[in-house]
């Protein structure tokens, strides 16, 4: 288990990954060839257990409304490299909202949202070396924003995982689908009790 300030919950790292805290900030290193996604192509359980190999650092959420933020870097070297905030159900029910490596080498707000099979949507791209990402949870919805001062936050999409029997966790992933590995940080990771006002507007 590791403790994180800001993030009252017991984490958990589920890939003996060497997830670590160094004066605040959460670090890990991606493995090579690592991803969370299945094919909507076709394959179903069969991708899931073949592309769900990315590490994950991740805690059992509280009852009711909350929300998860951090400022997320990610040491870009290969297409696809990305730092990740992730609500997790099970194998084939989850969503991510990552800081990515676009095939044309920019960073990217990208989300995932996989019931039995994963989309894939672009958000923005961003200029700086860093972006600040939070899931929010309100009721049986949840929703994806970034931000790139800490302070106004830019809606990426709403969804829902739909009902099920399984723990919901919440916490943070690295992956290099196509690389070698990437070095990932998470700054200033907060977990709070607090319901949004609009699920749209961030606020």
């Amino acid at each position: 288990m590791l403790s994180l300030d800001g993030v009252p919950l017991e984490l958990i790292d589920l890939d003996d990954a060497g997830w670590a805290v160094h004066d605040g900030d959460l670090t890990v290193r991606a493995r090579a060839h690592s991803d969370l996604f299945v094919d909507p192509s076709g394959g179903g359980a069969t991708a899931a257990e073949s592309q769900s190999n990315a590490v994950r650092l991740l805690g059992a959420a509280p009852d009711g409304d909350w929300t998860l933020s951090a400022e997320v870097s990610v040491d870009f070297a290969a297409t696809f490299d990305a730092g990740v905030l992730l609500v997790w159900l099970d194998e084939t029910t989850w969503a991510k909202l990552c800081f990515e490596r676009s095939p044309q080498g920019a960073a990217m707000v990208v989300s995932v949202v996989t019931r039995g099979v994963s989309d894939d949507a672009n958000c923005a791209t961003i200029a700086t070396d860093r972006v600040a990402l939070r899931v929010a949870k309100v009721g049986g919805v949840f929703a994806f924003h970034y931000s790139l001062d800490g302070t106004v936050w830019h809606f990426v999409r709403a969804f829902s995982l739909g009902a099920s029997r399984e723990v919901l966790r919440v916490g943070f992933e690295a992956q290099s689908p196509t690389g070698d590995g990437c070095d990932v940080r998470f700054r200033d990771a907060r977990f709070t009790r607090h319901t949004l006002g609009d699920l749209r507007s961030g606020e």
